[in-house]
């Protein structure tokens, strides 16, 4: 009689916790639940819900590393520079900011960079760069702005778009090399609050609102940058600001955000870009907008990202939400009937 030691050349593992991290393909016997079991590929990101923050935040600064286990958020609100690291499980606070506000940030847990943002009376050009514990002032950014979004590492940057008085809604781009900020091509759409992902050289801007008309108006345009210039993309399926992003400028994915201002519904739809086109994925639990997002560093990865603080429909919020995505391996537990 054929075996599946007889086909694999070895037997089915018998074990009393599921195996982590798991293989396509993977089987092996829970002796606690008394069931076989298979590791199999979902078909559809899917959202769980983590660990909360000790403050609510509508718009930090937040990035992390090529996983939802290693984060960190700080500022969020004109008053605050508090910071926080997320382990996967839970968030311990961690070294103040010396500049409060709403900021943009990107990088990782151990060498992130916020910079720009509002505290509530000015335009910020403030830059500082993080070690884990400790935040450190840095050079400047030319222009300051609030709604600015951000790719890329501590030492390889990209800030664009953004809004304040002088300038109203800005297309410019700076690019940070780990010492200064340079001022190079803008952007083809004025915009700010719209969604990022990719580094430096190879970045995506998405949504966002254009300023125009009463509170502005939500665009569904993609725009690609390769370091030199900017190209269109494939449009969103709904015109939104105020999202979520992260990936790679060929392997994205926008979440959360308002298809107008100041609607009080957040969507909670999620979108995957293949470097073409967008196609619907797992919601999250409830509507966001304007939550920190877990970047990637300089190995952005769109199938394991963080939702933190920002606004739900219900306000400011604590709340954390990671996304595995599809293609991941998951738990079947294998049945005869």
């Amino acid at each position: 009689m054929t075996t599946y030691k007889g086909i694999n050349g070895f037997a089915v593992q018998s074990v009393a916790t599921d195996p982590s991290p798991l293989d396509e393909g993977q089987v092996w016997y829970n002796n606690a639940s008394y069931a076989f079991k298979l590791a199999t590929l979902t078909t559809s990101g899917t959202w769980a819900s983590g660990g909360a923050m000790s403050t609510p935040r509508p718009s930090p600064a937040a990035a992390g590393g090529a996983s939802v286990s290693s984060a960190w958020v700080a500022g969020g609100t004109a008053s605050t520079t508090a910071t926080e690291n997320y382990n996967g499980t839970a968030w311990t606070g961690s070294g103040a900011l010396n500049t409060s506000g709403y900021r943009a940030g990107t990088g990782t847990q151990t060498a992130g960079l916020a910079f720009g943002g509002y505290d509530g009376g000015s335009f910020l050009t403030a830059t500082e760069k993080y070690n884990g514990s400790t935040w450190t002032s840095v050079n400047n950014m030319n222009t300051g702005a609030q709604l600015i979004s951000g790719t890329g590492i501590q030492t390889a940057a990209l800030s664009f778009g953004g809004n304040n008085p002088s300038g109203g809604t800005l297309n410019k781009v700076e690019s940070y090399d780990g010492t200064t900020w340079t001022t190079i091509t803008s952007l083809p759409s004025a915009r700010y609050s719209c969604g990022r992902a990719g580094t430096q050289t190879a970045a995506l801007a998405f949504g966002g609102d254009n300023g125009a008309g009463p509170g502005g108006t939500r665009i569904n345009n993609t725009e690609f940058w390769n370091g030199a210039s900017w190209t269109a993309g494939g449009s969103l399926p709904t015109a939104l600001g105020d999202m979520g992003g992260n990936g790679t400028s060929t392997s994205a994915i926008s979440f959360g955000g308002r298809a107008s201002y100041p609607s009080p519904t957040a969507s909670a739809a999620a979108q995957l870009y293949n470097g073409t086109s967008w196609a619907a994925t797992g919601n999250l639990s409830s509507g966001g907008s304007i939550g920190g997002f877990g970047l990637g560093g300089s190995t952005p990865n769109n199938s394991s990202s963080l939702f933190m603080g920002g606004n739900r429909n219900s306000g400011s919020t604590t709340a954390t939400e990671a996304f595995t995505g599809p293609g991941s391996p998951v738990t079947k537990t294998i049945t005869t009937s």
